[in-house]
């Protein structure tokens, strides 16, 4: 089951033993295929585990697969595009929501080509207190080193001309979403 383009989903991210760890109240598909789905979030609030809310403040490309035990958020700041790389089981969409468990570990590239891995005590942590088990683990580690070749190959979605066409793309569906329902804002 996909999403339909140019349609609203609920974005929802998991702990492995099943706790919710953040949801996105909307994201507008710009694409949905077989072996990925791509959404954009522009100023829509999150809310964290913790009930803790917040709202985005700049337009994100995310990047949802199938295959692929990670995730990506492309945000488009002033100051470059940022990518936020969760690693996560493959995500699905069950007619509700895109849906994902979220494995702690993160890979954050910035504009100028750093990389930074993020939150590998958490990923310790968790494994112990929720039993990640040995197969487990060696997905996660061997598709953050995907990941990480994506990056430095500078591989879909790690390319810039991608991304702006992609944003291109979005602006362009969301005006044709909002002049055919006669809507002013989504």
């Amino acid at each position: 089951m996909l999403p339909e383009v140019g349609s609203q989903v609920y974005i929802q991210s998991f702990k492995h033993d099943g706790s919710l760890h953040r949801t996105w109240a909307k994201g507008f598909v710009i694409e949905a295929g077989v072996r990925r789905v791509i959404a954009v979030t522009n100023k829509t609030w999150v809310t964290e585990a913790d009930g803790r809310r917040w709202f985005t403040r700049e337009p994100a490309i995310c990047f949802f697969y199938p295959d692929h035990w990670y995730n990506v958020i492309t945000m488009i700041r002033k100051t470059g595009i940022y990518y936020y790389c969760n690693l996560a089981s493959p995500s699905l969409y069950d007619g509700e929501a895109i849906k994902n468990i979220d494995y702690d570990l993160d890979v954050k590239l910035f504009p100028d080509g750093r990389i930074e891995i993020l939150d590998e005590d958490e990923y310790v942590q968790h494994g112990r207190e929720m039993g990640y088990s040995e197969p487990l683990k060696h997905a996660v580690e061997k598709e953050m080193d995907v990941l990480i070749g994506k990056i430095k190959k500078k591989e879909s979605p790690f390319n810039q001309k991608e991304i702006e066409c992609l944003y291109h793309e979005y602006l362009e569906l969301l005006h044709t979403t909002l002049q055919s329902s006669g809507s002013e804002k989504l």
